[in-house]
């Protein structure tokens, strides 16, 4: 890890703008750190990026094959209009990376063929010629007549086997005659069928232009074929699934699907059903889009939003502690019945319900456009959670602070806007359970460096005001694609919030604009707005977000339960004839009693520890506060990697920890 010294810039530099490559392009790229679940769902677990059309070891039909070899020959004969298409044809994605409505599709649907319509009727057979000259008489082998033909308004090509190919006395005439009927029903039972179209796709040319950039980025033909209809899009999943709403936000909402097995399995294939339990409960970040004109032209996400986070979690899905991008997909349309009644559901039991209603036209029109993101479930909102441990919150803030170091030397990411809502943690325990760790679980999980005790580990969400330089690795030439957002038109930097909590991340906003602007974030001039500037990276504003995540850890920590304490029996009455004990009781009661006093030395010894490893751990967090002190704090801490280099040299992190 390397320490970056930043320096104020202050030029026109696009949200996307394409870079020469950097002489640590290669060593940025690394990926530090492993993840204790390794989702098969990973964008690039098999490579970078996934766009193989067919798997390497898939076998080759021969018929395909012919088929290939009979498209190189072209024929000059435009005579027959081509059909008006309302979209045009997408890449086929590698089926690694299923989403959840390719995993509900039909699994035999043929793959996607191309339009002949447009092919006059045409003959060719395909001969191979001999090696050496054989005698006429013993000249025999097997031809493959190819035919293309049309057919009530449609090209289907047939492909028929005859029996041995004619001597050389037979004519040219004869091999032009038309084929048997019996070969005319051995040609159709081998047709090719169309790709079969899914009824739910909103054929709109204009949209779909429109929304195009997302739809280059979805993985699977099912997402990328174009605008799909809200509830068609739903219906796949209706009988399967329950919906809840989980959380809301400026960006929209969030929802889970959580399987209901037992009313599938009576319905569902054993195999698809097995797909649907490795996939795992996935949560749909649920996205209005900007309108192109007319009313909604002025509010919700822009597309060159979403793109840009969309390519960040791509990007960064590699990455232990970022969140694991499984689709995108856009939808069209009012909310169906199943996401419209957990959205009640939620208003009617939660206080933080903010958002507009879904089924109100005033909010949303008929047409409204949506960008639904598919993750891996990352676990609790770390605002919902209620921490008391010292071992909670060593864990959550290196947690986080090792996974920013990690994304600035793979990515130079920066988050900027890492509040408590924007950071999941979920146990790594069996049982799930996130109570504060007991003694006998601190005893029975020693860590060198006090790291990983609590066993909650911790994801970063919501890139949508991140930046990061993304590697094209398709370029030759080894540039780098920069996604950021421009802050200074989202209104972050003037409120002022109604609780100490919200004032502390407002003040936060104003800190890090200071940083990028000035290099000083106790800065309180505001500056004029630059053009291109939050293109730069400034990877300080991630210790100033972790200043903020820290004192917020202290601030809002719950008093830690007291350890339970053993109930003592009841004193039994004594009996008046009570028996004087043998020599051999008494010696027994003497090795009892001898064994219960070293058990006592022994607890009280762990006792005794492990108050001292808190301590430990509460000073090791303290002296972080004084080092990211925005006024009075270490000069040299420039970006989190500084910061865990410091930790690992000070020893309060092991390399195990990181590496």
């Amino acid at each position: 890890m390397s320490t970056r010294s930043h320096s104020p810039v202050s030029s026109h530099a696009t949200p996307m703008e394409l870079k020469p490559p950097r002489p640590k392009s290669v060593a940025q790229r690394r990926v530090y750190g492993k993840r204790r679940a390794n989702a098969p769902r990973a964008v690039f677990d098999q490579g970078s990026p996934a766009r193989d059309t067919r798997s390497k070891t898939q076998h080759v039909d021969p018929v395909e094959n012919l088929q290939a070899k009979l498209a190189q020959v072209t024929i000059d004969d435009d005579s027959t209009p081509r059909p008006e298409k309302h979209a045009e044809p997408q890449k086929i994605k590698s089926k690694q990376h299923q989403g959840l409505s390719e995993i509900l599709s039909d699994e035999s649907s043929p793959s996607p063929v191309e339009d002949t319509s447009d092919t006059p009727t045409t003959q060719s057979s395909v001969e191979s010629s001999p090696e050496k000259a054989k005698p006429e008489s013993t000249q025999c082998e097997t031809m493959a007549e190819v035919r293309i033909c049309t057919k009530d308004s449609e090209n289907h090509l047939k492909i028929t086997t005859d029996s041995p190919a004619p001597t050389s006395e037979s004519t040219v005439e004869d091999r032009e005659k038309p084929s048997t009927s019996s070969d005319r029903r051995r040609a159709e039972r081998k047709k090719i069928i169309a790709a079969r179209q899914s009824s739910g796709v909103v054929y709109d040319s204009q949209s779909s232009d429109y929304v195009r950039p997302i739809l280059n980025e979805a993985l699977s033909p099912i997402a990328a074929q174009g605008i799909q209809k809200f509830g068609s899009w739903t219906s796949r999943s209706a009988n399967m699934f329950d919906v809840a709403k989980l959380a809301e936000g400026s960006y929209g909402e969030v929802y889970k699907l959580h399987l209901r097995e037992e009313a599938c399995r009576p319905v569902v294939s054993k195999s698809k059903l097995a797909k649907l339990k490795s996939y795992g409960d996935g949560v749909f970040k649920v996205v209005p889009l900007r309108a192109k004109s007319g009313p909604g032209s002025k509010k919700f996400t822009a597309i060159d939003e979403i793109v840009s986070e969309v390519k960040m979690l791509k990007y960064l899905d590699p990455i232990p502690g970022f969140a694991r991008f499984r689709e995108i997909h856009v939808v069209q349309g009012r909310f169906p019945e199943s996401f419209q009644n957990a959205w009640d559901h939620y208003k009617k039991t939660k206080d933080d319900c903010m958002n507009p209603n879904p089924s109100n036209k005033r909010a949303y029109p008929d047409t409204q456009l949506w960008a639904i993101v598919e993750m891996d479930d990352a676990g609790c909102e770390l605002e919902k959670f209620a921490w008391s441990s010292i071992f909670q919150i060593y864990d959550i803030f290196w947690g986080v602070a090792m996974a920013l170091a990690r994304a600035e030397e793979y990515a130079m990411f920066e988050h900027r806007d890492l509040h408590l809502g924007n950071i999941c943690i979920r146990s790594t325990r069996e049982d799930g359970c996130m109570d504060p760790p007991t003694e006998l679980d601190v005893a029975r999980q020693p860590s060198f460096s006090g790291f990983g005790i609590s066993s909650l580990e911790t994801t970063i969400i919501d890139y949508s005001l991140s930046r990061a330089e993304l590697l094209l690795t398709d370029d030759p030439a080894g540039l780098t694609e920069v996604a950021s957002s421009d802050l200074d038109k989202k209104q972050l930097f003037d409120a002022i919030g109604q609780d100490e909590d919200e004032i502390m991340q407002r003040n936060t906003y104003r800190y890090m604009r200071a940083t990028l602007y000035t290099g000083c974030p106790i800065e309180r001039e505001k500056v004029a707005d630059i053009p291109g500037i939050w293109a730069e990276y400034s990877p300080r504003t991630n210790l100033v977000w972790l200043l903020f995540l820290l004192q917020s850890l202290f601030k809002n920590r719950k008093p830690e339960p007291s350890p339970a304490q053993p109930q003592r029996k009841a004193l039994a009455s004594c009996s008046p004839n009570k028996i004087t004990p043998k020599p051999e009781t008494a010696k027994w009661k003497d090795q009892n009693m001898a064994g219960s006093l070293v058990k006592e030395r022994q607890t009280k010894d762990m006792h005794t520890g492990i108050s001292r490893l808190k301590q430990t751990l509460e000073d090791r967090l303290k002296a972080v506060l004084e080092l990211l002190d925005l006024e009075h704090g270490h000069e040299d801490m420039c970006c989190a990697a500084d910061l865990v280099a410091y930790a690992m040299d000070s020893q309060w992190l092991g390399e195990q920890d990181f590496f």
